[in-house]
């Protein structure tokens, strides 16, 4: 079984998410450690409820981002993970990290990726009169927000519309979306070759797999 180690900075619902399917025998891997940069995200009560060890690793016990990073890794490693997955993890994470884990470290944003990297996104997406909106999974590369995409899910936005029905629409979606690339990555189904997403040896286009 594949070691899993869960980066979170709050309530943790993503990695509830991925738990439940771990525990319903749908993802053939375990969580073995779920770290976090905040002592009070409820995230790591999930961690203690479900026994998988609950740490946390303050940035703000640490000069700069580099040698909080060097610490983090350090950490990670003791659980010698195959896949390290983001899960609301709001750090934004040093070169020599990332490289550390390229290809075997995935992050879900809730935007339509390439739009609306960082913060705030469904505000700019009500802002902007778009359309559709929605969640994105992806392996995290140097690029802030700008890895790989594996999948995409999109919504509607509709024009009465406030920040938090968006975002609880978006969200219905990721708790569908991680757990299914997590279950891909631990079935090695799914990799990173050269920069471009592999699904059972298969390129996937630029904006995700989409089912048939």
């Amino acid at each position: 079984m594949k070691s899993i180690v869960v980066l979170i900075s709050g309530s943790g619902t993503n990695l509830q998410a991925i738990l439940d399917n771990i525990e319903a025998g749908r993802i053939h891997g375990r969580v073995t450690a779920v770290i976090s940069n905040q002592a009070d995200a409820y995230g790591l009560e999930r961690a203690r409820q479900a026994d998988v060890p609950a740490l946390v690793l303050s940035h703000k016990d640490y000069a700069d981002r580099e040698s909080y990073d060097q610490a983090l890794m350090a950490q990670i490693d003791q659980y010698q993970p195959d896949l390290v997955v983001l899960a609301g993890f709001m750090r934004i994470l040093s070169e020599h990290f990332v490289q550390h884990y390229l290809g075997r470290m995935l992050n879900i944003h809730p935007s339509l990726l390439p739009k609306y990297k960082g913060l705030h996104t469904h505000r700019r997406a009500i802002e902007a009169n778009d359309a559709e909106h929605g969640a994105t999974v992806h392996f995290v590369t140097p690029e802030l927000d700008g890895g790989p995409v594996i999948i995409q899910s999109k919504v509607p936005v509709f024009a009465t519309d406030s920040e938090e029905e968006l975002s609880l629409r978006v969200r219905e979606q990721e708790l569908q979306l991680y757990p299914l690339v997590v279950k891909w990555f631990c079935q090695d189904r799914l990799r990173m070759n050269d920069g471009q997403v592999l699904l059972d040896d298969k390129p996937v286009p630029a904006e995700g797999y989409a089912a048939d």
